[in-house]
């Protein structure tokens, strides 16, 4: 399938992920031709003129339809969702996107979309297999029996589940990647939605503007990740739509370190040293998510070209841009 000669809908284009997508797609010169997200279009993280922006809430199955007519090609990457604090405190919103999942899926159907890309989720996977920092790196079939993070990872699950069947049964060619830890600049930094990298960027930065050499971090730090920054996420995401793969395929980076390896990062970026200050009755998630990237390594020769350090430098560089650009009415 040659993507350049088709019509494109992004959904959740007004976020971090789907903004870069379709910035990224248009620098190929690929005409997307709707984007479509719940914000007020002032609120988009990034937007073209070149691209029929709408605001609609996909929950909703006649704006599901609205967005479809003509289209070929649909990333539907659109999520109620954020960081621990937010998932685990709106576990009820965050099963609603099953509605967002649900009525694209049937809308692309209906309008005869040809292929349909469905970001999934790291949070998908057994929970019994991250009790430990040094976790072993989640395969595929790690996610069954299923065992998901509650709320956020099992409506990932059922949707992984709702785009096998639609293909299965109506043959619509869907494709699924599982993201792991996304991060990079123009994107959530605050507010209680923004994930580790960005928030600690935040911290340091803050410490840095204030003078009070502290930094306060969830858990005791030596829970582990791996985070891919947004440029490889965006190129495995083209990958994955182009492929031939017809199963969900981690879609990350193996890089494994703990929060207070990461927050070593940043500090050395900013140039100084904080006292840590850990907070232990703070929602922090699994002990320990690595991203096994044999399959998708193996279907695509895809690999993380973006280290860690390189990736944060460039957003810490973008949060504090933001931080001291006075506010404007």
């Amino acid at each position: 399938m040659n993507i350049r000669e088709e019509k494109v809908l992004v959904c959740g284009a007004g976020g971090f992920i789907g903004g870069h997508l379709i910035q990224s797609l248009l620098n190929q010169g690929i005409s997307i031709t709707r984007a479509v997200d719940v914000k007020p279009l002032d609120e988009w993280y990034q937007k073209s003129p070149m691209v029929e922006n709408l605001s609609l809430d996909l929950r909703e199955k006649d704006n599901s339809l609205a967005g479809t007519p003509g289209i070929k090609i649909d990333y539907q990457i659109a999520a109620d969702m954020g960081a621990m604090r937010f998932i685990e405190n709106n576990k009820a919103l965050c099963m609603l996107s099953v509605l967002t999942n649900t009525h694209m899926l049937m809308a692309a159907r209906e309008s005869g979309v040809q292929r349909f890309f469905y970001s999934s989720s790291a949070c998908v996977y057994n929970g019994d297999k991250q009790k430990h920092a040094q976790v072993t790196p989640l395969k595929e079939e790690d996610a069954y029996p299923a065992l998901p993070e509650d709320g956020y990872g099992w409506e990932k699950l059922f949707s992984e589940r709702m785009c096998r069947h639609f293909y299965e049964d109506f043959g619509l060619e869907t494709r699924v990647a599982r993201y792991h830890n996304v991060y990079g600049p123009l994107g959530t930094y605050d507010g209680g939605r923004e994930k580790a990298p960005a928030a600690i960027c935040r911290k340091v930065i803050q410490a840095k503007m204030s003078g009070d050499h502290s930094i306060e971090i969830w858990g005791d730090g030596e829970q582990t990740r791996s985070f891919m920054y947004i440029d490889d996420c965006i190129k495995g995401t083209l990958a994955i739509l182009e492929s031939d793969i017809y199963e969900p395929v981690n879609l990350g980076s193996s890089e494994l370190v703990t929060i207070n390896q990461l927050v070593d990062i940043v500090e050395e970026i900013a140039g100084l040293k904080l006292q840590r200050c850990y907070k232990l009755d703070a929602p922090k998630g699994v002990a320990g998510r690595n991203s096994d990237n044999t399959k998708i390594h193996n279907y695509l020769g895809w690999e993380p070209s973006i280290s860690l350090r390189d990736g944060m430098a460039k957003t810490y560089a973008w949060i504090e841009s933001q931080m001291l650009t006075p506010v404007t009415s």
